[in-house]
């Protein structure tokens, strides 16, 4: 069997980078062969039938285009129908790899588009997963419909759950299901296919084959866009010291110059790529690299190192006991709060807030906000009064590069707030929370909390915050120690108010204090500088007519 290089649609003279199999291989169906990379994305060529290799027509650094041969292959079975008719299969690796520029490059999508055909006939349009942002290798957790189904345009077809959020993925168009493309317990990455949909008859006309949900923002037109170089190598000096096995660094990794096949490997053992020195071509990480990453961590012992375990105990004989399994976001939360709490120095110091003043004015204005449907909550003055309190400390929204060498300061305010929910605790966040008055942050934390409770959440409301948020007031306590949700660098904790008898010099007189805890990562931020914070936020929460302002 010759298998030549499919589809490249609009790229020609395509180079490759990489050479995965050698003559006398035996690879299996959709085993990757070579890698190409054009100006805008990296993607595997799939071998299209299982079989020996038993000649190789390309050498890293050739240039290929559609059709040009790459491999000869004693095929072990029929080839399949228009193997070489399909497009590239790109990892969905690629889209973690491009970062932030993923919104102005093109995604290969995991299957061809039908031809076009006359405009009365409708042709079934594959639905892909939108962009989620940050996230990757997020998994299926429920799948709500089924082949035969007719469901209408916007209807969830499945959820997702990352750490932070459940989500669901809806349908552009209205139609009937023809193909699922996904399971429970499937781990997916934008562009990957979800479904096939044959669109009903008014919605046919409309389907020009874009994938994207109605729900994202409509991405750029890439035939405008200029061409996005390929991230750069990370700089990384493998004689310090290396963190235990299995962690992971996801912007490291995202920033690596490594194929879809070398992150899959890498993936699988669990080693962040951001921390592989690149040997190969134009400072690519290979699969030897990858390897001799591995061989050096278990020569060196680094599990010894790694923090003692806690004895495991039968419990059970000792009395009665009960399992109880963990939610999702428990299972996925856990770790990353447990990563947090290793890897960077929390302090945190407390303070109390006179919020007398402050109460009283919520209390005048509880009616004025009813009116308006509008549930006005002490959480939305604290907001308020943060965003004044990072204007002054900027350094409180910044966080520590990959590299640990730089201090990137957000110059905008999106701030996270824990809300509790059925299904364990998870952080919404409230966009550009510095345009918006005490009202509109009541407004927007309530439509945000119920959405957490209903698993309504997008990728949107839940990342790109520069601070957080949470708060325990209605629950009790007096203070506590919040864990810092990495990479941000601090966290307010907020407790439960009373009133003490407090000293004026002269008297005392009952004041209504407010308990607040900061953690802060000190290698970013000194006690003094928490100090100053911290004491500043208390003095702004005593400044109602400053938190009452209209906005400039």
């Amino acid at each position: 069997m010759d298998v030549t290089v499919p589809d490249l649609g609009e790229f020609s003279d395509v180079e490759v980078i990489e050479v995965l199999v050698k003559a006398g291989d035996v690879v299996g169906v959709e085993d990757s062969l070579i890698t190409l990379e054009t100006d805008k994305a990296t993607m595997d060529v799939p071998s299209p039938a299982a079989g020996k290799v038993s000649e190789v027509k390309v050498d890293a650094g050739s240039v290929v285009s559609s059709g040009d041969l790459i491999v000869v292959l004693e095929s072990e079975e029929p080839k399949a129908e228009e193997t070489n008719d399909q497009p590239a299969r790109e990892s969905a690796e690629v889209e973690e790899s491009a970062g932030s520029a993923a919104d102005s490059e093109p995604k290969f999508k995991p299957d061809a588009e039908p031809a076009a055909e006359p405009a009365a006939k409708a042709e079934p349009r594959l639905v892909n997963v939108p962009d989620l942002g940050d996230f990757s290798d997020v998994e299926v957790i429920e799948v709500l419909v089924a082949v035969g189904d007719e469901v209408e345009a916007e209807q969830g077809l499945i959820m997702l759950e990352t750490d932070k959020a459940t989500m669901d993925v809806p349908t552009p168009v209205a139609g009937s299901i023809q193909e699922l493309k996904v399971k429970v317990g499937s781990r997916i990455n934008p562009g990957d296919a979800v479904a096939l949909i044959l669109p009903s008859a008014a919605d046919a006309p409309a389907d020009n084959g874009t994938t994207e949900s109605p729900r994202q923002p409509a991405p750029a037109n890439v035939a405008d866009a200029p061409p996005s170089a390929p991230p750069g190598p990370v700089a990384f000096d493998q004689t310090t010291a290396l963190p235990a096995v299995g962690v992971v660094d996801e912007t490291a990794f995202s920033r690596a110059h490594a194929s879809p096949s070398i992150r899959k490997l890498a993936r699988e053992l669990g080693v962040d790529l951001g921390r592989v020195r690149a040997g190969g071509r134009k400072g690519r990480v290979t699969s030897d690299d990858v390897k001799a990453f591995v061989k050096r961590t278990l020569k060196e012992g680094i599990a010894g190192s790694a923090l003692p375990e806690v004895p495991t105990v039968d419990f059970a004989k000792f009395g009665p006991v009960e399992e109880v399994k963990l939610s999702r976001i428990q299972k996925i939360s856990g770790p990353r709060l447990h990563a947090s709490w290793v890897n960077l120095p929390h302090v945190t110091q407390h303070d109390d807030a006179d919020i007398t003043e402050l109460e009283k004015k919520r209390q005048s204005l509880k009616a004025d906000a009813q009116s308006k449907n509008v549930k006005l909550t002490p959480l939305a003055f604290i907001m308020r009064a943060v965003v004044l309190t990072l204007a002054e400390f900027p350094q409180f929204r910044s966080s520590l590069s990959a590299d640990g060498q730089k201090l990137i300061v957000k110059d905008y305010y999106h701030l996270g707030f824990a809300a509790d929910t059925p299904k364990g605790l998870v952080v919404p966040v409230i966009r550009d929370a510095d345009s918006k008055d005490v009202y509109e942050l009541a407004e927007a934390l309530g439509e945000l909390s119920s959405r957490a409770r209903d698993s309504k959440l997008g990728a949107d409301d839940v990342q790109g915050g520069v601070f957080t948020i949470s708060s325990l007031g209605g629950i009790g306590g007096s203070y506590f120690t919040p864990i810092i949700n990495a990479p941000e660098v601090a966290i307010l904790g907020v407790s439960r108010s009373s009133f003490k008898p407090i000293y004026d010099g002269t008297e005392f007189s009952p004041r209504l204090m407010l308990p607040l805890s900061l953690s802060y990562d000190h290698r970013v931020i000194d006690g003094a500088q928490a100090a100053r914070f911290i004491t500043r936020l208390s003095e702004t929460l005593g400044q109602v007519d400053r938190l009452m302002a209209a906005l400039p």
